[in-house]
């Protein structure tokens, strides 16, 4: 792309011109040998079918600067699990697997929920958030990336460009956030980011005027990107959004915890195109309509712990004034499909807004009902502080799962840790704690 342009408040990484992927990756194994890298797949069984994920796999395989691969598998039973690992033996970087439907992980989930520390639901959320807690475990990663597993136009220069910013031996930024053009064959795509979103927070910004976190998520070109990358002590600090609000709470949560001078956005794949969900603007319980209703909320929940006042008006002057912001960027939408010779249906779009804008009222509603809903699950640090030996558990589960104790951390003498069966743990006063270890919640930076 031509376009340089730095605008908002975060940095933007360019993809200026055609840098060969093999310097790239030459430089990402260099700042590795100080900033040891993981990428984080979660997954459905059901991906490992798709068209998408062998793909990605063989790509993975090539990549050289890679630590360890995690795999977060959900809705597999104990033949599709040893399926998967048949599945991702061939990656040859260190590559453990989560079964979270398995008997190990169970009882640990039922252990933290009887805490009140366990995610109350499932889905992407729960299995990122198990995956991050795995990987601090294991305490290796200095740097931890993220993306889909549906991603059909994958390609290794998309891991090595999310990951480049936050390992660079150079660089102070501590997270990236992946963005792209959506296009789907000859057809302009990723409407939920288009129509609702964008159209959402500008909406809140004529509403509310100077507002610097919704200033920040103006920002971001892809803010519904599900790839990202962060330093290893963002992770232990930041909570899991246990909803369809993740990437929208995430980007909340870095702001939480970052001065905005820490924060990218990368320019990831020239082309980007993954699995569709349908609009179902008749059930909010489900695809888009479903998304945008719980993205709502999450900007909601954030904009009252900013101390914005939020009542049955400000929601019904808030639908208003996204009905017709939406339709003008529609309007900029339709002009530049045209100048690129891409379809763009206007009565579909137009569809699409109007369950956007039914999403913004119920999402209102429900938030009034109850104000008090806590849609995140508990950062690691506080897991930590209640249970120090979780890390090692976790990691002693996922090793008995797949059949070898290699991957165990070492104790103080360098011998693997004992072996822990988590349907039989061992007492607690054999566990090696990790109270000393445990970072305590860090003050907000100055001007948050």
């Amino acid at each position: 792309m031509s376009d340089f342009m730095q605008n908002g408040v975060i940095t933007t990484l360019h993809r200026l011109g055609e840098r060969p992927l093999e310097t790239l990756e030459a430089e990402l194994v260099e700042f590795g040998r100080s900033r040891p890298m993981t990428l984080v797949l979660p997954s459905l069984y059901s991906e490992l079918e798709g068209p998408a994920l062998p793909r990605i796999v063989d790509a993975l395989a090539e990549v050289p600067y890679l630590e360890e691969i995690v795999i977060g598998l959900d809705q597999a039973d104990a033949a599709q699990f040893e399926q998967a690992k048949d599945f991702f033996d061939r990656l040859p970087q260190s590559k453990h697997i989560l079964w979270h439907d398995g008997p190990r992980l169970r009882t640990l989930d039922a252990e933290l929920a009887a805490r009140g520390l366990a995610p109350t639901s499932p889905g992407k959320g729960r299995n990122v958030w198990y995956c991050f807690g795995y990987v601090l475990g294991r305490g290796r990663a200095a740097c931890v990336g993220l993306h889909d597993c549906d991603i059909l136009t994958y390609d290794r220069s998309l891991p090595a460009r999310l990951f480049y910013p936050v390992a660079c031996s150079s660089s102070d930024l501590k997270f990236s956030k992946g963005y792209y053009s959506r296009i789907a064959g000859d057809r302009l795509s990723g409407r939920v980011s288009r129509l609702f979103f964008t159209p959402l927070i500008r909406s809140l910004r004529k509403m509310l005027g100077a507002n610097a976190y919704l200033e920040y998520l103006d920002s971001f070109r892809y803010p519904l990107s599900g790839e990202f990358a962060l330093r290893g002590d963002v992770v232990e600090s930041i909570r899991i959004p246990n909803d369809w609000g993740l990437e929208v709470g995430v980007l909340s949560e870095v702001y939480r915890h970052l001065h905005t001078r820490q924060i990218c956005q990368v320019d990831i794949a020239e082309v980007y195109d993954h699995k569709h969900q349908a609009l179902s603007a008749a059930d909010h319980g489900a695809g888009l309509a479903r998304m945008s209703l719980e993205i709502a909320k999450s900007v909601y929940r954030k904009l009252a712990t900013e101390g914005v006042v939020l009542s049955d008006g400000f929601f019904r002057t808030l639908k208003a004034s996204y009905y017709r912001t939406a339709l003008d960027m529609l309007c900029q939408y339709a002009a530049d499909a045209a100048i690129n010779g891409l379809i763009l249906d206007c009565h579909a779009e137009e569809q699409a807004v109007e369950s956007f804008t039914q999403s913004i009222i119920l999402a209102g509603e429900q938030f009034l009902a109850n104000p008090l809903e806590v849609p995140f699950i508990p950062n690691w640090t506080r897991v930590q502080s209640a249970m120090p030996d979780i890390g090692e558990r976790i990691v002693e589960a996922v090793a008995l799962d797949n059949g070898s104790l290699a991957s165990l951390s070492l104790d103080e003498g360098g011998a693997p840790q004992a072996r822990v069966d988590l349907l039989n743990p061992v007492p607690a006063s054999r566990r090696r704690s990790r109270a000393a270890a445990v970072v305590l919640p860090r003050s907000p930076p100055a001007g948050h």
